[in-house]
């Protein structure tokens, strides 16, 4: 069992950036891919971000691309997604994911999630 708890939610302006955290209570955090999934009112959940167990890779949106990035820090247990420029459109509830099989990651079918953080961004 991998427990996730998110961070760092809120209401920011247009244009303005947001860092949002997501921690896992497990010691073995360091095996799991981990990413990013966003739900927006009256919309389905969405891929936003993703990074593999090690760091070395990373996948994103295209509605994210050069916008935000995802990081981790193993030796914390800890995913960090970094949101610049945020947009209107990007208000939703973040989900912070983990599993231990990429493609399973990258298609919403994880093993793990959290419970959500949500960030409104004001025009």
């Amino acid at each position: 069992q991998v427990q996730l708890v998110e961070s760092g939610g809120g209401l920011v302006q247009a244009g303005e950036s947001l860092r949002l955290s997501c921690a896992a209570a497990r010691r073995t955090f360091s095996s799991y891919n981990m990413g990013w999934f966003r739900q927006a009112p009256g919309k389905e959940r969405e891929f936003v971000a993703a990074i593999t167990w090690s760091g070395r890779s990373t996948s994103y949106a295209d509605s994210v691309k050069g916008r935000f990035t995802i990081s981790r820090d193993n030796a914390k247990n800890s995913v960090y997604l970094q949101m610049n420029s945020l947009k209107v459109e990007d208000t939703a509830v973040y989900y912070c994911a983990a599993d231990r099989t990429w493609p399973r990651l990258l298609s919403g079918g994880v093993d793990y999630w959290g419970k959500g953080t949500l960030v409104t961004v004001s025009s």
